[in-house]
């Protein structure tokens, strides 16, 4: 395969269909889902700009390129001229949709940088010889030369996101340092503000140093309760101020305010109106409040959630990414989650080995719904969801587990036969599929949806009896969260990767049980294939994820992908045969690895260690003890190069044997004259992807994102007035 820093030409590029889903549609749920598409995608250019320095320019540059003329013509004239060969003009459409697939130019999934194949001349050379040049070169030789020099920077610091001066994030200005993110993390919780929705930035006048805590927000200047004049902590300044992606979000305001004029419910007026508020004001509060308006609306037609939602990009795990979906709900796909929702408090919670003291006293029931999505503005396309991710909305209104139907079904395409032996290739292809939607289904619900948080509440009570629950490890009190702390304030960088590694292993936990296979309708002859198979699938998943890690900076670039590391060396650790990885020759007589797991011990060996592992993976959860939980997962994420399994020597076979993940293709929707909305769908492959934004917006409304997003990058760390 090509440099890890590269989009090889065999990426594999599909159309993720939903027309079915979008067909079952009323005319009106049509055009509630056509603005809140568009909403959506008004808020991908939000992700660009919290991606890298670059991105922005590198997608006004392609995008002004490739929609200037068709694909073909601008091909044409480039392989005549000898300037670039087809392939060559394929791996730049590959970047392209690779750039908008993960809103920037590093992956959604490792947090990678990746480059164009084609040289920065051959580059300049295409731009030269375009229509776009003829009709406005200085404005496209202005974004090529903001661009280009970063876009193929491979220097050490720009090749993975990370805090300064070691790696590259949009959520602190490049003269912070993890002690200003921690000295930052202690002044918000002395206040009880959340980072959601805010970036900080050092403004330094000689001597004088002010933190400016940047809410994101439609309005600017003071607003009581939200922003803070000069505030003094430890001897520190700190301001709260609003207006970051002021432009972005008033496009977004725009089309929520149209899609309210198309809602099917009070709840769905209510939410927009509170997602409106909290975009035009910056208040988090307002986010909750429309969030929990959005847990109200049990098996809407037709699924939004749209805000700042998942922190995993921060290097703290504390300020999250802008993202958006737009989904239609396939009910009959949904109703053996119903069976699942129906018996997890009495059946299958109480399955889980951490006892009911550290267990939610009342499971909100949520909604889980099977849906077919038709807009994802995200930096990677998830195959299911849990949210609200604010704990107290979920601990007080509920929450929702969806399952993305058509995405589920795109990533079982994946064929990738790594390190298993034949037999275990041929039944993966069999029942890797179901045991797929069996993991998503109890990660999602049972992983992300159980387990308690001890705190204090805001009226100053605890939510547990101190003289009953007792620290199980040592027989004395137990910690707990105090008022204004959250999980991610104790546990900050590690705690993405914790949750999920604790989802996952809920997930192997309860596939065990034959019942809960029984909701999935597994006959009695699969049942301990498919446990075989989900066992084995994490497993590979462990190995495979060695690709996102950093070798030289000894760092994880990807929660997911360290939670399955985890559970590897968990099982390995249980020894007694249960699974093992050996070095062996591959049949390309280079170096190779094969997995290998006894089934016969499962239910046994490792059963019991992986319920050992989740109870202290649950309790440090609920206690806020990050130091005990810090040191155990830290152990586990250990890639070392000694001993049985040197993972650190086997990263090169990983790395080597690694495959292009794959980029999925999104349709537009279009309001007919006679108000009726037209899907528009597109061929499998990179030319599709890239047409696919180029007919997103019109011409005139990419001029304008192109001055939106000059004006925010040359703006952005600014003093606020």
């Amino acid at each position: 395969m090509s440099s890890p820093h590269e989009l090889p030409l065999d990426t594999p590029i599909f159309f993720l269909p939903c027309t079915e889903a979008f067909g079952g549609l009323s005319d009106k749920e049509r055009r509630y889902a056509h603005h809140l598409s568009r909403a959506s995608w008004w808020g991908a250019f939000i992700i660009l700009c919290q991606n890298s320095p670059e991105a922005p320019d590198i997608f006004c540059l392609l995008t002004r390129l490739f929609r200037s003329q068709p694909l073909d013509s601008l091909k044409s004239q480039a392989v005549e001229k000898g300037i670039l060969t087809e392939d060559e003009f394929k791996s730049l459409l590959i970047y392209y949709s690779g750039l908008m697939y993960n809103c920037g130019n590093y992956l959604g999934f490792g947090d990678r940088k990746f480059v164009p194949v084609i040289s920065k001349d051959q580059l300049l050379a295409l731009i030269k010889l375009s229509k776009t040049y003829l009709e406005c070169s200085d404005k496209v030789i202005q974004f090529y030369n903001r661009a280009v020099d970063r876009m193929y920077d491979l220097s050490e610091d720009k090749k993975f996101f990370g805090m300064p001066p070691n790696g590259v994030t949009m959520y602190f200005s490049t003269n912070c340092t993890l002690k200003d993110a921690e000295l930052c993390k202690e002044y918000m919780t002395s206040r009880n503000i959340e980072a959601w929705n805010s970036r900080l930035i050092k403004h330094e006048d000689g001597d004088k140093v002010v933190y400016d805590i940047r809410l994101a927000a439609i309005e600017k200047g003071s607003a009581e309760g939200i922003t803070m004049k000069e505030d003094i902590f430890e001897g520190h300044t700190f301001t709260v101020t609003r207006g970051d992606y002021s432009d972005f979000l008033s496009e977004i305001v725009k089309e929520l305010a149209l899609a309210k004029e198309f809602a099917a419910n009070e709840n769905e007026v209510n939410m927009l109106d509170k997602y409106i508020e909290s975009f035009t004001t910056g208040s988090v509060k307002a986010h909750k409040e429309g969030s929990t308006f959005w847990v109200k609306n049990k098996s809407p037609a037709v699924e939004v959630y749209t805000g700042f939602t998942e922190v995993y990009r921060d290097p703290t795990n504390q300020r999250a990414e802008f993202e958006s979906f737009v989904a239609m709900v396939n009910r009959e796909q949904s109703k053996k989650f119903d069976t699942l929702v129906q018996k997890a408090e009495k059946e299958i919670i109480p399955l889980l080995p951490w006892g009911k003291d550290f267990e939610d006293d009342v499971f909100m029931r949520p909604d889980f719904s099977s849906l077919d999505i038709m807009t994802f503005a995200t930096s990677g396309l998830p195959i299911g969801i849990n949210i609200p991710n604010y704990k107290d909305v979920k601990e007080e209104q509920g929450f929702k587990n969806v399952s993305l139907t058509n995405v589920l079904a795109a990533r079982t395409g994946d064929k990738s036969t790594q390190f298993l032996s034949e037999e275990d290739i041929a039944l993966r292809e069999k029942v890797g599929s179901t045991s797929l939607e069996i993991c998503v289904g109890l990660h999602e619900l049972l992983g992300h949806g159980s387990g308690k948080f001890l705190r204090r509440k805001d009226d100053g009570s605890l939510n547990f009896d101190p003289a009953k629950v007792k620290n199980p490890f040592t027989g004395g009190e137990v910690g707990f969260y105090e008022t204004g702390e959250n999980y991610q304030t104790r546990f900050t960088n590690l705690g993405s990767a914790y949750e999920e590694c604790r989802a996952e292993t809920v997930a192997l936990y309860l596939c065990l049980n034959d019942d809960i296979l029984d909701i999935f309708n597994i006959s009695a002859s699969e049942k301990e294939d498919v446990k075989y198979m989900l066992w084995l699938d994490m497993f590979f998943a462990g190995i495979k994820g060695l690709e996102m890690y950093q070798l030289k900076q000894g760092q994880w670039g990807q929660a997911h992908s360290q939670a399955r590391f985890v559970i590897l060396q968990v099982g390995l650790e249980a020894g007694q045969g249960l699974v093992n990885v050996k070095e062996v020759v591959g049949k390309d007589g280079l170096p190779d690895l094969l997995l290998t797991l006894d089934r016969s011990k499962i239910a046994t060996v490792g059963k019991q260690a992986m319920g050992d592992f989740l109870r202290k993976l649950q309790v440090y959860r609920s206690m806020g003890d990050a130091e005990n939980g810090r040191k155990m997962f830290e152990e586990y994420s250990r890639v070392s190069d000694e001993g049985d399994h040197p993972f650190a020597k086997w990263h090169e076979i990983v790395t080597r044997k690694r495959r292009p993940r794959m980029i999925l293709t999104m349709p537009n929707s279009k309001v007919q004259e006679d108000g009726k909305v037209e899907l528009i769908t597109y061929p499998a492959g990179a030319e599709g992807h890239v047409s696919s934004w180029v007919e997103r917006f019109s011409s005139d409304e990419y001029d304008s994102v192109e001055d939106m997003l000059t004006q925010y990058m040359l703006t952005r760390n600014q003093v606020s007035e």
